[in-house]
């Protein structure tokens, strides 16, 4: 059984990627004080907690539900990736002075949380793992990387101090031109899965 564990566990990182999660999250929360990044970041991880148990839970009847399939979900998500990678690489503030910042804390947690944390690999993986291993162990799998995700995510104040403006402003184009591949990726793979 623990064998097994390890082995999800190592899935997950690679499918929720907390490090690229931590980057993009990083790279787009960079002009909001300390005190509102981690507010966000935790928000972002609540949310993305509550959607993976609930694909945990629900498994494929949750795509189900909705009318739609998973190749569907990939790309409305790889439309909301595209749009926020070439938002990041022009230099676009993602939060801008005259919304109410809170309301743009709240929206950049959503994009955060779903499509890059629970995107349609997390989902997809959480329905074959929960089938193939049972939903015990899928869900601690899930909710160790989830763990390590957020840890990152609070680290992000101190990582901004270390690296200052112009870093920062390199590694968000940086990181919205490979943000904007995988909205590319999702779009073109769920294309190809459809037809």
């Amino acid at each position: 059984m623990l064998g097994t564990l390890v082995q999800l566990i190592i899935l997950f990182l690679v499918v929720i990627d907390p490090f690229a999660s931590f980057f993009v999250f990083y790279a787009t929360s960079s002009s909001m004080v300390p005190k509102e990044r981690q507010k966000t970041g935790i928000l972002a991880i609540f949310i993305a907690v509550v959607l993976c148990f609930f694909v945990l839970i629900l498994g494929q009847r949750l795509l189900e539900l909705f009318s739609t399939t998973l190749d569907e979900f990939r790309i409305a998500g790889g439309i909301v990736l595209t749009i926020l990678g070439i938002k990041m690489v022009l230099g676009e503030p993602l939060i801008t002075a005259h919304e109410k910042k809170e309301d743009s804390a709240r929206a950049l947690a959503s994009i955060i949380a779903t499509p890059l944390i629970t995107g349609p690999a997390t989902i997809f993986t959480i329905i074959i793992a929960s089938n193939d291993y049972g939903k015990l162990l899928t869900g601690v799998a899930v909710g160790i990387v989830l763990l390590m995700t957020v840890l990152l995510f609070l680290l992000s104040n101190k990582v901004k101090k270390v690296l200052g403006d112009t870093a920062t402003q390199v590694t968000t184009t940086i990181l919205g031109l490979v943000t904007l591949s995988w909205g590319v990726k999702f779009i073109i793979l769920g294309i190809k899965n459809i037809f």
